[in-house]
Parts: C-alpha cells; structure tokens; sequence
C-alpha cells in the first residue's frame, strides 16, 4: 500500500487495495476489499471521473458495516471506475469488462451495481468473471434498482423514525437530492403513504412545488433519461437549493459529504435519510444531532440493495425479497434509535457498535481475520 493507504487503515481493514490500469482502453480503478471476516465481501462498482481513493475506502467500510449490521454473510468492500458513466456504451462495456477480467482472481470480492453502473454492467461482469450480483431478470438476477429495494428499505426504516419525532407520515414534506434509481422509488413509496414531495434534484437542477410535485411524472422523465426540471409544473431551482427547502424529510441519494460543517445550518429538515453512502460527513451528523434532527445513518437505512443483492446470490426469489429487506431494517432501525435516546448517543454511534461488535466477533474466529 503506499502513504495514503496506510494512513486509512485500522483494526477492521483495509484487507488489500488494488489499483488496476490498462493504459491502452484508458482503464484506472480502484478495488478496496474491507474487511472479510464475516464473508466474501459485497459491494458496487461505481462509475464517475472524480472518485479517489479515500473515497473507495469510505465506501467500502460503509459496505462493511451495512452488511454486518443487516446480519449478512458478507464483508465488506467497494471498486471505482475514473470515467465518465455516460460515455458511449460499447467503451463502458470495454471499460467494465477490463476492469472485472484484471480481477478475476480476487476470490473475495463480488461486484454490485452503483451510481453510473446498472443491471446491464452487472451482466456484462457476470459473463466475464461470474462474480455479479443485480443481474438483469433474464439472467436470472433480481434487478434491485428496477424494483427499488433500497427505497423500500428506507421507507421502512422512515416509518419507524417518525413517530419517534411526533410526526404523522400523511402530508409530511419530502426533499430528494439526486431523483434517481434510490430517491425516484423511495419518493414513491412514501407517496404512496400519504407524503408530500415538495423538492427533487438532479444534475439539472432541483424543482420545487410548495404544494407538492408530481411524482408519477418526474418518475417518467427519469425512464426517459430526461431531467426533473423538464415537468410541466413547478418552480426550477439550482442544485444546490435543494439543501435549504423547507420540509420535514431530507434525503440526500446522490454523492459523498453533500452537507458539512460549511452548509449544515442551511438544512431545515426534522429528519435525514440517508439514500447515498457517506452523504454527510460525521461533523455534520453530529451538528444535527445537537439541534434535534434525528439522522438515519446509511448503513443502516439504505441496507436494502445489499440485503437483495445477498438474498441474489444466496439464490433468493424476489418475492421473498421485500419481506425480509422490511424485517431487518425496521429491527436495526429501531434497536439503533432506542440505543441512542437511552445513551444519549447520535443513531450513527448507536448503529456503530452494532456493526463493530458483529464484525469483531468474526474476526476472533479467523487465524488471520483479514486475509
């Protein structure tokens, strides 16, 4: 590892880190492989020109601790792609494909979808190495974007939280930065709990309506790869405006560390769910916490693409899916925030010593608990 590398390690990992290059397609990523004392480690390939390192880290740590803390037979790791998602597809595939041929040998790691992949990317891996999961339906996957199941997770773990607030579901005000393949299904399902979106964002831009959006039609823009900010209907905004819309939900599913310290105080939501991985850096978290906006951590809330995933590969139908990604995360959801308001601890640090104590367990059962 070199400099920057050992500086991110600690007692949990990282178990190895490899740079792939292949100069001739323009290849250069990155696979973290966690923590795999638990298992083989799950997580996403994600997709963009400006990932680092330490970002591929923090990914795979969140990945480590979402899969012990959803009591999956899974450890915890992460791969990033410097490209641009967008290109033309056949040098996406060329690029995916490389990178999963240059890792063919790396028995402790399997690939996911993530922000720029998607099922198709999934299936092209699977045919070169095998070792995919969120497989298109023909290939007998279960396309968890498609379906929503990390929306449907977060649902779950909104529903638990709200009356811990004093806030009834119908007509609460919902923000979705980054309207996507999590914020687009979880503003639906909460729609159709009686909620209000009042914001979504996307690279275009954030659409506002005071009295709501229409949900329908911006999940029809998406399909057509179109922008929220294209509706008939609604007030056109900056991106970042979307931060200081006045709701009772904000839900940021789009990159890491969106709210820090510097735009914390622009938030006015009673509750955060947090759709992306690492969206607020722990300052922020804990800023939050001392003004009494609950924060739902995104280990613990946006756990229901990985507990689909696992339920894949384990060789789970979809229609068992739904019911388990409810069950697990509405009892850690719960188990989290009762911890916290009894230790007068924030729900991140509540979750955390669900998730270590799993994952240091394991690893006292292995000779070498990182190889």
């Amino acid at each position: 590892m070199d400099a920057d590398a050992f500086a991110l390690a600690d007692e949990l990992g990282p178990a190895r880190i490899i740079h792939v290059t292949e100069p001739t397609i323009g290849l250069r990523g990155i696979l973290v492989v966690d923590n795999v004392a638990i298992g083989p480690s799950i997580g996403g390939l994600r997709m963009a020109p400006d990932v680092t390192l330490e970002e591929c880290f923090r990914l795979a740590r969140a990945m480590t601790l979402k899969n012990a803390a959803a009591g999956l037979p899974h450890g915890g790791g992460k791969s990033v792609l410097r490209a641009d998602p967008s290109r033309e597809a056949t040098q996406k595939e060329r690029l995916i494909r490389g990178m999963a041929y240059t890792l063919r040998h790396e028995q402790g790691y399997i690939f996911g979808p993530d922000m720029g992949t998607d099922e198709r990317c999934m299936a092209w891996i699977k045919d070169e190495i095998g070792q995919s999961v969120g497989l298109p339906r023909e290939l007998g996957g279960i396309p968890l974007d498609e379906i929503g199941a990390t929306g449907w997770g977060m649902r779950h773990a909104t529903e638990i939280a709200l009356p811990m607030l004093g806030i009834d579901i119908s007509g609460v005000r919902i923000a979705v930065q980054g309207f996507g393949a999590v914020g687009r299904h979880y503003a639906r399902f909460l729609h159709d709990l009686g909620a209000v979106l009042v914001a979504a964002s996307d690279t275009g831009g954030t659409l506002y309506g005071r009295g709501g959006l229409d949900v329908d039609e911006l999940i029809g823009l998406k399909r057509a790869g179109r922008s929220v900010t294209d509706a008939l209907a609604g007030e056109r905004l900056s991106g970042d405006a979307v931060i200081v819309v006045e709701c009772e939900i904000w839900v940021p599913a789009a990159r890491p560390d969106v709210v820090t310290r510097a735009n914390v105080d622009r938030l006015s939501a009673r509750l955060v769910v947090e759709g992306a991985n690492i969206p607020l850096t722990d300052e922020a978290e804990r800023i939050l916490h001392q003004r009494g906006v609950m924060v739902l951590p995104d280990f613990i809330a946006n756990a229901g693409g990985v507990i689909c995933a696992a339920m894949e590969y384990h060789g789970a139908t979809e229609g068992e899916v739904f019911a388990t990604i409810a069950e697990k995360i509405r009892a850690n959801t719960d188990e989290m925030l009762t911890t916290s308001r009894r230790e007068q601890t924030t729900p991140r640090e509540a979750a955390l010593r669900l998730a270590v104590g799993r994952v240091t367990r394991a690893m006292q059962t292995r000779r070498w608990s990182l190889l």
